[in-house]
């Protein structure tokens, strides 16, 4: 398969939005005391108030042990509750304590401040240009991994 420069430009662009946005991952620890996968949970448990083991794996793309793991964690740290279905043991839900949601309102605002700076950076005539972009990007990723091409 040849690679067209075009898609070695797509790579390198991609690349560097990762390394730029890696300072995330200090922000969000150093700011709230929990991992950068911690904080994709709390952000996802908070935004749908309860959510079952299982959903919240398969939003953040990852297995049902990892999230297991990555649950507990949130857990022992006070700031979630893990509840067992009384009529299917396999199915648990998850909800964030009045702890949990003060670090998912944190997550939040420091998030929407970031992101609000970014976005100002952008020419105001190109904004919905680049969001449109990164929506094509997104579901061009989605359809490129559920379909193993």
């Amino acid at each position: 398969m040849i690679t067209s420069n075009r898609e070695k430009v797509l790579r390198e662009l991609i690349r560097q939005i990762e390394a730029k946005l890696g300072i995330l991952n200090e922000m969000e620890s150093s700011c709230c005391g929990v991992s950068f996968t911690q904080c994709h949970a709390i952000t996802e448990i908070g935004r749908s108030g309860n959510i079952s083991l299982s959903e919240l794996a398969e939003k953040l793309n990852v297995d049902n042990s990892t999230m297991s793991r990555t649950v507990n964690n949130i857990v022992n740290k006070g700031l979630a509750n893990r509840e067992i279905d009384p009529n299917d043991r396999r199915y648990v839900t998850i909800s964030l304590t009045e702890e949990g949601k003060k670090v998912f309102e944190e997550i939040e605002y420091t998030m929407n401040n970031y992101f609000k700076k970014i976005y100002e950076n952008i020419p105001e005539n190109k904004r919905e240009q680049v969001l449109e972009s990164l929506k094509l990007l997104t579901d061009a990723i989605t359809k490129g991994v559920c379909c193993g091409k």
